[in-house]
């Protein structure tokens, strides 16, 4: 049966990870996989995390099935997160899934199961998995421009001359913050003339947020987001707790539905969990109960606000000392962008010849398409990094 397939594609990313493990060299240097990583290289536990994973152990009287919605508590604590005292709150249904990734793939299969003919508009570049995703659930695919290549930020006026041309057919797929793979973030001007383009002309937001708390603090990176819901008729919401709550292996997500009545969102929400029952049945329960005990105890949910906060801190102070370091040994403002950037990434336009450098010469490695982890650095990395960059030409 399986003898005529083809061979199958490495995955880019989680395939660089073997190749670093396999290799020797002690100073070796992972910025590919996006995992955030503390000053000794260890991606951590949140404190708050242990805790709640201690009570559960404690207190859970269960593990039979919770049904095809997955944890409802965590469903209203994610709704409650993100979409707290908008004008859509009271129409939104949120589902849990397997990691944003699950979320991305049902409300895509949503998409076209209810209007096939649509057009899903991805950034141009997107986070890897975005086309593959809606490609699957058999959804046309097109870019809109997004970064420009050269000055290494957003280019706002030719992403909104695009956008302006969709219409009823088109979905546009927009990055909540901390864009993945560049780490350049639209202005809320910018968000505020696609809610009202999408008032206008009547294409779907679908937005993606799966680094909330990454960029400028937790509610400052939903600004967007928000300000869409408040705004716009229909909206669909992929979210992970991978980032912020530093669960990437229990999966836990959610896609948030909001059409323009509850009823019409109960239909939807109600179709969406066909669809789940026809693939995945049930999402893994485990992170999402640790996420919603979280967020319904005071004591835990301050706990964890400080410790998400501690990391954003790092991550931007990473950001600073990069950018300071490369002005000091390149004598040059070039590489300003990385304290512009937010959130986990930068794309620096590395080519592939340099990328294939740092990782022969000097075993530093990052991702084709010159994607930085900077959330993966150590500070006493950083002389390092700025040094193999500069010698391969960057």
């Amino acid at each position: 049966m399986f003898s005529s397939l083809p061979a199958p594609k490495a995955d880019p990313i989680l395939s660089l990870g073997v190749i670093f493990k396999e290799d020797p060299r002690p100073n070796k240097i992972d910025l590919g996989i996006g995992v955030y990583r503390n000053s000794d290289g260890v991606t951590p536990i949140m404190s708050a995390v242990r805790k709640a994973m201690l009570t559960q152990a404690e207190t859970q009287p269960t593990k039979a099935y919770i049904g095809l919605a997955g944890n409802e508590t965590f469903n209203q604590a994610m709704t409650d997160l993100l979409l707290g005292g908008t004008a859509s709150y009271d129409r939104a249904s949120a589902i849990q899934t397997p990691g944003a990734s699950g979320a991305l793939r049902m409300l895509a299969d949503l998409i076209a199961s209810t209007k096939p003919n649509t057009t899903v508009w991805i950034s141009r570049p997107s986070y890897v998995n975005h086309q593959p995703i809606m490609t699957a659930a058999g959804l046309a695919v097109r870019e809109y421009p997004f970064f420009d290549a050269e000055t290494k930020r957003v280019d706002e006026a030719a992403m909104l001359a695009q956008i302006a041309e969709l219409g009823q057919d088109d979905v546009l797929l927009l990055h909540g913050c901390c864009h993945n793979p560049t780490g350049g973030d639209i202005s809320i001007e910018a968000w505020q003339q696609i809610a009202d383009l999408a008032v206008r002309n009547g294409f779907l937001p679908f937005v993606d947020i799966a680094y909330q708390g990454f960029g400028d603090g937790l509610m400052e990176d939903a600004a967007g987001l928000r300000l869409l819901a408040d705004a716009v008729p229909q909206l669909l919401i992929s979210t992970s707790c991978s980032k912020n709550f530093g669960l990437y292996r229990e999966r836990t997500g959610a896609a948030i539905i909001i059409a323009d009545s509850l009823e019409a969102t109960m239909k939807a929400r109600g179709r969406a969990l066909e669809l789940a029952r026809g693939t995945y049945s049930m999402p893994p329960d485990h992170g999402a109960d640790i996420v919603a005990n979280i967020l319904g105890n005071e004591a835990l949910k301050a706990e964890w606000l400080a410790e998400l906060a501690a990391m954003n801190q790092r991550i931007n102070r990473l950001r600073t000392q990069l950018t300071q370091t490369f002005r000091e040994q390149s004598d040059s403002d070039r590489f300003d962008y990385f304290s512009e950037h937010r959130g986990m990434f930068s794309v620096t336009g590395l080519s592939n010849d340099q990328i294939a450098a740092l990782r022969d010469e000097h075993g530093l490695y990052i991702v084709g398409g010159g994607r930085v982890n900077v959330a993966g650095m150590k500070e006493r990395d950083i002389p390092t990094v700025v040094k193999a960059f500069l010698a391969v030409g960057a």
